[in-house]
């Protein structure tokens, strides 16, 4: 899914084709270049009055639904299954109700500002001889275009072929929003997977505790059991809801500590996976994660609501033409 084959821009506007040629390092001008700007090109959609990210992929959208679907489903056996109707609810029922809830809702926030943020793409057809003269590179120094998207790549950039565009700081593409993960939705991404690992946990030691309550103290008869349907119907309901709960407790919990680790050493998936040497300098744990969900610890960090803001100072310098 990368792009292997760059072109290298000297500074006498010549450019030829060099393969995997990132041993060459560029320190990028801190002033504005004065260069028109270029139509960013985004997969925008109009939404009412605002424009959202959205890529149209058939098996990316198809996933996001399943996703919706799944956390329906949990909601449905967690409120009319395992939780005692509001008539009879206890402090117990009430707690579980509001904090299952609660984190459902979180969870969709999170994959919808995870799925419709722009994830950091590079703007299209910036690579022209004005911009790259722009640069003011010096001898020995090279800058990088990819031919994909006639697009100048920043250092940390790599392209992706679903969403067909450089993604500053990308670490993947996931199916499961619809999107690249990368510098400029990376936070919304570990809060998805943070907020449905926690939901999966409570389901499934509900699961274990309703298991307990109906079958455990004789179905029916203790009457102890929340549940309103028939015993065949809840326990397969049951079972289904724990596998579920498991499974994505496990794939998520693997997915947020991967999440977190890779960006407290300031690294990506795919710079691990490609084995990348360092051209930056590379930030601390805690500048790092400040950088990713915004300023100092606080409960912002954990809201999905809250943008953390622009990432670009960082370790590594971006040049404004790169942000036209």
């Amino acid at each position: 899914l990368l792009l292997n084959r760059y072109e290298n821009v000297t500074m006498e506007g010549d450019i030829m084709n060099r393969l995997n040629s990132g041993s060459h390092s560029i320190e990028m001008p801190t002033e504005a270049p004065k260069s028109k700007s270029f139509q960013a090109g985004f997969h925008m959609k109009q939404c009412g009055k605002k424009q959202v990210w959205c890529i149209n992929d058939c098996c990316g959208i198809t996933c996001a639904v399943f996703t919706y679907l799944l956390l329906l489903y949990g909601l449905f056996c967690v409120n009319c299954v395992m939780l005692s109707p509001f008539t009879e609810a206890t402090m117990y029922d009430v707690i579980n109700f509001f904090v299952f809830n609660f984190l459902v809702f979180m969870a969709y926030c999170s994959h919808i500002k995870a799925m419709c943020t722009d994830p950091g793409v590079i703007p299209l057809g910036n690579a022209t001889k004005e911009n790259i003269d722009a640069l003011n590179l010096q001898p020995g120094q090279v800058a990088y275009k990819c031919t994909k998207c006639d697009s100048l790549k920043p250092p940390r950039a790599h392209h992706c072929s679903m969403c067909k565009r450089c993604i500053r700081k990308m670490d993947h593409h996931c199916p499961w929003v619809n999107n690249c993960v990368g510098e400029g939705n990376q936070k919304f991404f570990v809060l998805f997977t943070f907020y449905v690992a926690l939901l999966s946990l409570q389901g499934a030691i509900l699961c274990g505790i309703t298991f307990y309550r109906c079958i455990v103290l004789d179905w029916g008869k203790g009457g102890s059991c929340p549940s309103t349907f028939s015993p065949p119907a809840t326990t397969v309901i049951l079972v289904m809801c724990a596998v579920e709960g498991v499974l994505f407790f496990l794939f998520t919990c693997v997915m947020c500590c991967t999440q977190t680790s890779n960006i407290m050493e300031d690294s990506t998936g795919i710079e691990q996976l490609k084995r990348e040497s360092t051209g930056w300098e590379k930030q601390s744990w805690t500048g790092s994660m400040r950088s990713v969900f915004g300023g100092r610890f606080s409960y912002r960090w954990f809201s999905p609501f809250h943008d953390p803001g622009s990432t670009h100072q960082q370790g590594y310098k971006y040049t404004p033409l790169y942000n036209v």
